[in-house]
């Protein structure tokens, strides 16, 4: 996840979209697991609706205690459909709550991310400046140099103290340039230490996140589909 450019952040950035494309499956998952659970509540609840309106009452002997049987199953199922409605809506809320979690764990190390990696740009963008502040006095410093030998051989006395003067002037302003660029990449070079330790330290967590999230679906999806199938040997025992 290193790039060449110094200042661009291409691997933490696939990574971080990585999360966020998980983060949209749970969401997925999620719905799915919401509609599932409406239609059950709905399924069970006209069920039960349809056989304490059925009627029958008007029916004598075996037929009527038949009839009455079928009302009673067809409400036992009824019921243990909503209650696998509730069971779904309890998956379904432990899913977001782990999602959130990770939302909040992530947020933690977007904003530590954030600071370094802006405190490293800041500090480039700052010494590149004093860099090329340090080239341009350097070759100032040479030009006032090669100026005051020339005149210092037959120019008069006052424009040599002048070219003199000019030359050391811009040879301590060469040497003041060169400490601040050497200070700038001293402080930038602490700085990029930094945010390696804290890219690492955030792809690493990064990286767990991811494999919790894949552990905690298909979990939830193993335990969705155990609980269908589980319903439907419930619906064969009853009829």
């Amino acid at each position: 996840f290193q790039c060449r450019d110094f200042t661009a952040h291409t691997g933490y950035e696939a990574l971080l979209q990585r999360l966020l494309d998980g983060r949209k499956m749970c969401k997925d998952v999620e719905e799915l697991l919401r509609q599932r659970a409406q239609a059950e509540e709905r399924y069970g609840k006209e069920l039960m609706q349809i056989a304490r309106k059925a009627g029958g009452q008007t029916e004598i002997n075996s037929l009527r205690a038949s009839f009455d049987s079928l009302k009673q199953q067809m409400e036992s199922v009824g019921s243990s459909h909503i209650q696998l409605a509730l069971a779904l809506r309890e998956e379904l809320r432990s899913l977001e709550e782990f999602r959130e979690r990770q939302k909040e764990q992530r947020k933690k190390y977007e904003a530590v991310m954030d600071r370094v990696q802006k405190s490293k740009l800041s500090l480039y963008k700052k010494a590149m400046d004093s860099k090329k502040s340090y080239e341009q006095k350097c070759r100032d410093a040479d030009d006032a140099e090669q100026a005051f030998e020339r005149i210092s051989t037959n120019g008069p006395q006052k424009q040599v103290e002048k070219s003199q003067n000019k030359a050391r002037q811009c040879k301590d302003s060469a040497v003041e340039a060169e400490r601040v660029y050497r200070q700038n990449i001293e402080q930038l070079e602490k700085v990029r230490g930094e945010w390696e330790q804290e890219h690492r330290t955030t792809c690493e967590a990064f990286q767990l996140q991811e494999f919790d999230r894949l552990t905690i679906l298909r979990n939830a999806m193993w335990v969705h589909c155990n609980q269908l199938s589980l319903q439907c040997v419930k619906d064969d025992e009853v009829w």
